[in-house]
């Protein structure tokens, strides 16, 4: 039989069809090799109508001994290619998803529109988001390590490492307490982040008005900023790389570290020891060097299986990074922890609701690492809860009735 012609106009071996053409631009075709299984030759794909893939069918048939007498190749990718395909489709959707998120003026419009709006708390809500807390996560159990959630012998995996491990001890099963400190459910709670929208805010009376207070990563609250950010402070968290970049690691500087923290009185230093493997030895120092100087602060380390479902709760959402924030893992253990949550300096952009340029933090002006937290993403889930009367994001001026009486 006569090799069947080329079909006019493309060149023997070219893929055909949008999905093929992408697996060519990714690598995925090389050379013929994705027509050529089994032998077959691109330059016989032009006429496998119905009729003629009958004619073959019966002609291998009779015709087993002298060969085939045609091929009618299938024109689809080979399993591994597409399984390739997928995967890669796959991890740029998670990467970059298809949704955009606003601008920083879309955002402020945004908020401006809700402004005039007296908020609301919505119990029925607030009820709901804390029994999806309560089964992803069990905050009021697995917030901090304890005896009770951490026995000896237990095997505890980072959550910020795939690969490390660590078996508890009866060294480390020496620091955690019998049971959650806490007194839950706590009542009214401040959550108080960092962001540079707490300058000249005047927040400081309402912040510490709460039963409660949190903050983020052993803030400055000397006498020129309590005006703003408040004064009392029941837990403060400190991140191990803040240990090692102000305090050496607590290998010189012992004394410096515990002068500075007096400042939060009696209160949780709140550490996420194993949550990688780098940070375990800095937060073991910090807690013995405060038992060591009789210090009022106590350590509690968090749970790294409440900080790795913490996370996967909000990437359910559409959280889209490599880690959360300190902010918004503080924000999510009060919402479970809390009858009443108020947030405070959560606003990640560089102006304020007027248009005002503001710094990042309320007392400097260093970014953040790009790329690790998505910081955006993360505001805009709390202004939904907002929103929704879940919770109350403060972000105009505070009242300040001694400024207000002086004038």
């Amino acid at each position: 039989m006569a090799p069947v012609p080329r079909a006019p106009g493309r060149p023997a071996g070219s893929p055909r069809g949008s999905g093929l053409a992408i697996a060519a631009a990714l690598g995925l075709v090389h050379g013929r090799g994705l027509w050529r299984a089994g032998g077959r030759s691109p330059g016989r794909m032009s006429d496998c109508s119905p009729a003629r893939r009958k004619v073959c069918r019966w002609g291998r048939r009779r015709m087993a001994a002298a060969g085939p007498v045609c091929k009618c190749p299938r024109t689809r990718l080979p399993v591994g290619g597409a399984s390739a395909l997928c995967v890669f489709v796959l991890c740029w959707l998670y990467i970059f998803p298809v949704y955009r998120l606003p601008d920083e003026k879309e955002v402020v419009q945004g908020v401006l529109l809700q402004q005039g709006k007296a908020w609301r708390s919505n119990q029925t809500a607030v009820t709901g988001f804390r029994k999806q807390l309560e089964d992803c996560c069990d905050p009021s159990l697995l917030f901090a390590m304890t005896k009770q959630n951490s026995p000896l012998g237990k095997n505890l995996w980072f959550d910020g490492e795939f690969l490390h491990s660590v078996t508890i001890d009866n060294a480390t099963y020496s620091l955690f307490p019998q049971a959650t400190p806490l007194q839950l459910p706590l009542k009214k709670c401040s959550v108080v982040g960092n962001g540079g929208i707490l300058k000249k805010s005047g927040c400081g009376r309402q912040i510490d008005q709460a039963d409660f207070v949190m903050r983020c990563n052993l803030p400055p609250l000397s006498s020129e900023y309590s005006k703003d950010v408040g004064s009392k402070t029941q837990l403060v968290t400190a991140n191990p790389s803040i240990i090692e970049k102000r305090f050496q690691n607590l290998l010189w500087s012992r004394k410096t570290f515990v002068d500075s923290v007096k400042v939060y009185n009696h209160s949780y230093v709140y550490m996420p020891a194993f949550s990688m493997k780098t940070g375990t030895e800095p937060s073991l120092r910090v807690y013995y060097t405060l038992e060591d100087f009789g210090a009022n602060q106590t350590v509690l380390f968090a749970n790294p299986n409440f900080l790795r479902d913490i996370g996967k709760f909000w990437k359910s959402k559409g959280i889209h990074a490599k880690r959360l924030s300190t902010g918004l893992f503080l924000v999510s253990a009060a919402l479970g922890l809390c009858e009443e949550v108020t947030i405070y300096g959560f606003w990640p952009f560089s102006v304020d609701l007027h248009g005002r340029f503001i710094s990042h933090h309320y007392y400097d002006n260093v970014l953040p690492d790009s790329g690790f937290h998505a910081m955006p993403e993360e505001f805009l889930q709390l202004w939904f809860l907002h929103k929704n009367g879940v919770l109350r994001m403060q972000l105009e001026q505070c009242e300040a009735p001694l400024l207000q009486s002086s004038a």
